[in-house]
């Protein structure tokens, strides 16, 4: 799908499985990169497991037809990326300006609204996504719904300030409903840490709502950033 701002590339839906899904990851990955990459511009490098496949390809086209690329990162693990790949990285204080900025999302609804988090990277892809004059959104054919929660489970990740996270839960529980919780790490005792030394609440909706409207009232509840 395509406007604007937002292409979704997807994999194929022909095979399923492990191995064929990674597939699909690879293909939509390289076809961003393929597409919406030239020579000469500033690329804003999202997080997660799909966006390996895109820096693989971008470091190999940069390589074969030596192209100029400066790479701006929307976490420490895209940092890591670009750097063991041997790109040019920057950071917005440099370029604020992005060409296009390229990243994955947990689910894509058909009006292209994206739940984005799962990795825990939101906010600083969202700072990134926003410097850029486009936005590429790479998604396989598992993070497809006609609407927000048919295959994303884990709820709308909300980043906040660790001291405000129980009245920012209590406030959006609420006002939509359902529950606001807080994630909790996996090899660490406590709650997950955000890049920004933040927690995140992952918001289990009830029903569908309107994103638009449900986006902005979030925002404006004091110590969150999502």
């Amino acid at each position: 799908y395509e406007d604007d701002q937002y292409t979704h590339i997807h994999g194929s839906r022909r095979h399923h499985g492990t191995l064929m899904a990674e597939e699909a990851k690879k293909l939509a990955a390289y076809a961003a990169v393929d597409n919406h990459i030239q020579n000469n511009q500033v690329v804003g490098v999202g997080s997660g497991s799909t966006i390996v496949y895109a820096v693989d390809r971008l470091a190999e086209r940069v390589r074969q037809e030596k192209l100029n690329i400066v790479c701006v990162p929307t976490s420490f693990q895209a940092r890591q990326l670009i750097l063991q790949h041997g790109l040019t990285l920057s950071d917005l204080d440099r370029h604020p300006e992005l060409d296009v900025a390229i990243d994955g999302a947990d689910e894509v609804d058909a009006a292209l609204t994206l739940i984005k988090g799962g990795g825990g990277c939101l906010t600083q892809e969202k700072i990134v996504a926003g410097c850029a004059k486009h936005f590429i959104v790479i998604a396989d054919y598992r993070k497809d719904s006609k609407a927000l929660g048919q295959q994303w489970k884990k709820g709308v990740p909300v980043e906040v300030i660790p001291m405000a996270y129980v009245p920012v839960s209590r406030a959006i529980a609420r006002r939509f409903g359902g529950e606001a919780v807080l994630r909790m790490a996996v090899s660490k005792a406590g709650p997950v840490v955000t890049d920004n030394s933040n927690f995140i609440l992952d918001w289990k909706f009830e029903h569908a709502e309107n994103w638009k409207e449900v986006n902005t009232a979030i925002k404006m509840i004091p110590g969150q950033y999502r």
